[in-house]
This record gives C-alpha cells, structure tokens and sequence, in this order.
C-alpha cells in the first residue's frame, strides 16, 4: 500500500510548512457516508467564513459607537475556533467514520455539542462577547442604522451554523447508534489506547488474511461413478 502524504491544509510552496493531515473523502470514508463527512466539512469552512464576516460587523458596531472590545474579541474568536473548529470536531467525525471509533464519536458528540451551544449564544449576540448576533444588531438600530445593517449579516450566519450543526449531531446520532455504538465502546477503546491512532476499516479488514483465517480439513476422496457400498 502506498504511503500516504499529508495534503491538509493545502499550504503555497514557497511556505516553509507542511500540511499536517492526510484527508481524502473518497480513499477513506465509507461511501455510505462520505456525503455526511463533507457536510460537517462545509459546516466548519462557513463557520470560519461567518467568523471572517463577524469582524466586519465588529468593526463596523464599533465605528458606529459600540466597544472596540467586541472587535479585539471577534479576531481572537476567528484565530482561535477556525483551527480548533477542524482539530477538536471534524478530525473526531472523519476519524470516527473513517475507522468506526467509538471514542471519536463520543469526541465528535462532546466537543461538537459544546460548539453548538456556543454557537447558539453568538446568534444571540450578547454585548462585549465579539459576536454580532440578533440582540446586538437590533437593539443597536437606535443607535447607527448602518452599523446596525452590516451586523445582521452574521447573526443570520450564526443562525444557519447553528442549524446546520443541530442537523449534522442528529444525522450522526442517528448513525451511530442505530450501529449499536454505545459510551461502554468508547470506555473500551480508552482502555486499550486503540483511540490515539485508530486503524481504518480497509486495515481491520485486511487482518483476515494469511493464518488468521480458519484452517478447515482436508476434502474427502469419495468413489467415482457408481461405486458406492
């Protein structure tokens, strides 16, 4: 089998770094699922865009007589979640799909729940959280119209995210646990420390191969043609 070398993120050559993860969807999820794991991908990639068009907003509420700590916040959330967004929640599911691992569901149901509760709270848009969500932008008309303009476009983003998620950690659910995938399974994974580097399904099937496979005896001689007893 060919090594495979990481291609993810796609970095310019004249970078002096290297990608750090091997994703392919069709050499390693499932085909069953492959539509599933790309939408949890697109998922993240428009969080990290809502997140790009948040300090827009930021900037703007800002201009437009709110508090720069919303959009010191609204960078920090951007170089913060973008990274960790892939790290702690897709990597879990592509791994989870990829080699049927219960502790990587469990990672994807835990870290992905939390992002979508926090999520939640940014359509919100609590003020001095760095989120431009629908309580900031509209109680925010009295102040300056425009600004106020600019920051509903994140809110309604925050919004479809958070929609999206809830329908991705249902879809998911749904999948692992009509397989009979349970927390005792991750617990047992954990145990044996088979959940650091989890093999894909085309290795486990490939371990029935060689002597692994049963040995049965040998086939009988029986009498040709009509010479039975």
């Amino acid at each position: 089998m060919a090594e495979k070398v990481n291609n993810f993120p796609p970095l310019p050559k004249f970078i002096p770094l290297k990608p750090c993860f091997y994703q392919n969807f069709a050499d390693e999820i499932p085909i069953d699922y492959q539509s599933l794991v790309k939408r949890i991908y697109h998922v993240w990639i428009f969080y990290c865009i809502t997140l790009a068009v948040n300090i827009i907003a930021c900037l703007a509420w800002w201009i437009g007589g709110g508090y720069g700590v919303n959009f010191g916040l609204a960078i920090l959330w951007l170089i913060l979640f973008s990274p960790c967004g892939y790290v702690c929640w897709f990597r879990p599911a592509y791994k989870a799909f990829r080699s049927d691992s219960s502790f990587n569901f469990m990672a994807f149901f835990f870290i992905f729940g939390a992002q979508f509760i926090l999520t939640i709270l940014q359509a919100i848009g609590f003020s001095g959280w760095g989120a431009c969500g629908w309580l900031a932008a509209i109680t925010f008309f009295s102040t300056n119209v425009a600004a106020a303009v600019f920051m509903m476009f994140p809110a309604i983003m925050f919004t479809m995210s958070a929609v999206a998620m809830l329908i991705c950690i249902l879809r998911v659910h749904k999948i692992y646990r009509g397989a009979g995938g349970s927390f005792q399974k991750a617990q047992d994974e954990w145990n044996s420390g088979t959940w650091r580097n989890p093999p894909s399904r085309e290795a486990q099937y490939s371990n029935f191969s060689g002597n692994s496979l049963p040995e049965y005896p040998t086939v009988p001689n029986y009498p040709p043609g009509n010479q039975w007893p």
